[in-house]
C-alpha cells in the first residue's frame, strides 16, 4: 500500500524465503559449535583437576625419586627445565623432546623394593582414576595410568630381594622408561595448562619441579 510495487515486493520475499532455511542452518551450526567448544573447554579444565590430583598424589615423587636414577640427568634437566619465560613454542620443543625421551637407567642406585611399596600403596587412587571414563578419553593421560599399573604389576609379581637375572632388569627398566616419558609429557601439558590459566599453581610449579639445579617450595 505505501509503495505501490507487489511484483517487486513479492520477489524479494520469496528470495528472502528461499534462503532463510540456509541462514537458520548456518545459525545452528554456528551455535552448537560454540556450545561444543564451551562444553569441551569445561571438561578439559575438570579433566586437568584431576590430573593435577594426580600429580600431587604421585606424580611429583615419581619425577623427583626416579630422576636422580638416570645418568644423564644433567641433559635431560636442560631440556625440562621449565621456568615463567617458556613460550608456548618452548613447551612444544619439550614435548617433541619428551616424547623420545633418553633415559640411561644406573641399576646400582635403582630402588626397586621401595619404588613397589610406593605404588602398592597408590593403587586404590590409580583405580579409582581409571574408573573415570572421561579421563580415559584423554588418551595421553590413559597411557600414562596404564604404564604406571602395569609396572606395578611388574613389581609385585618378583622377588625383588633377590638378585634377578639381567635380561629381566632389562625388561623392568623398559617399562620404567615408558613409565617416565609417559609421565614427563603430561607434566609438561600439565604444566603450560597452569601457565595459561593458573598462574599462582605454576608458581608452586617454578619452585618444586625436579629439573632445576635446587628446587624448593620456599620464594626467593
Amino acid at each position: 500500500l505505501i509503495f505501490r510495487d507487489l511484483n517487486h515486493i513479492f520477489i524479494f520475499m520469496l528470495g528472502e524465503l528461499a534462503f532463510l532455511p540456509l541462514e537458520v542452518l548456518l545459525v545452528v551450526l554456528l551455535v552448537e559449535r560454540l556450545l561444543a567448544r564451551r562444553e569441551q573447554n569445561n571438561k578439559l579444565l575438570k579433566m586437568n583437576m584431576v590430573i593435577g590430583a594426580f600429580f600431587s598424589e604421585l606424580g611429583t615423587y615419581l619425577l623427583h625419586s626416579l630422576l636422580d636414577n638416570f645418568r644423564n640427568k644433567t641433559e635431560i634437566s636442560k631440556h625440562m627445565n621449565v621456568s615463567a619465560s617458556w613460550s608456548q613454542g618452548d613447551f612444544q620443543k619439550a614435548a617433541i623432546y619428551a616424547r623420545n625421551l633418553p633415559l640411561d637407567v644406573d641399576l646400582s642406585n635403582l630402588q626397586l623394593v621401595q619404588l613397589r611399596e610406593f605404588l602398592i600403596g597408590k593403587r586404590v587412587f590409580l583405580l579409582m582414576l581409571l574408573e573415570n571414563p572421561s579421563l580415559l578419553e584423554h588418551d595421553r593421560f590413559a597411557d600414562l595410568l596404564w604404564s604406571v599399573t602395569h609396572l606395578i604389576e611388574e613389581l609385585e609379581a618378583r622377588q625383588l630381594n633377590e638378585k634377578l637375572p639381567a635380561a629381566d632388569m632389562q625388561h623392568l627398566i623398559s617399562d620404567i622408561r615408558r613409565m617416565y616419558i609417559n609421565l614427563a609429557g603430561e607434566w609438561l601439558a600439565y604444566s603450560e595448562h597452569l601457565k595459561n590459566n593458573y598462574p599462582y599453581l605454576f608458581s608452586l610449579i617454578l619452585r618444586t619441579h625436579p629439573f632445576q639445579e635446587h628446587p624448593s617450595p620456599t620464594v626467593r
